[in-house]
């Protein structure tokens, strides 16, 4: 009985929300486990999920991090660093190299929702994956 509420327990943690980062969005755990081939390392993923027109504030990620971005649905506008922005769709994939600044981030449509997954690979000891930039 023990083991089955604590499995009830950490799924409904994994499937809770775990914080908004901009006006609208959400974003919910996927997935977390040390790369046991790279000490030191994690890979950590999460779904970012914009309604119609919401967008993340400027930020930064852990300094350790590399982030690959696959656009899930909808579509999502993005620039990193000094980069052009652009538009990304459903099936499309960008980066973010470690140290980068991600000035925007946003749902392309004002419409229709878009839903990005964000996989780190990142030091261990890095919990903020994300901080906003002022």
């Amino acid at each position: 009985m023990i083991i089955k509420s604590v499995i009830a327990a950490a799924c409904i943690a994994i499937a809770t929300p775990a914080a908004a980062h901009g006006p609208g969005e959400t974003v919910t755990p996927n997935f977390e486990h040390a790369i046991p081939n790279i000490p030191g390392k994690s890979l950590i993923a999460v779904l970012v999920d914009y309604p119609p027109g919401a967008a993340s504030s400027p930020h930064t990620h852990a300094k350790s991090a590399f982030i690959y971005a696959y656009v899930v649905s909808g579509a999502i506008e993005s620039q990193v660093n000094d980069g052009p922005k652009r538009v990304y769709h459903a099936g499309e994939s960008f980066y973010e190299a470690p140290g980068s600044r991600h000035s925007v981030s946003r749902n392309a449509s004002a419409t229709e929702p878009a839903r990005l997954l964000a996989v780190f690979v990142v030091d261990s000891d890095d919990k903020a994956l994300t901080t906003p930039v002022n």
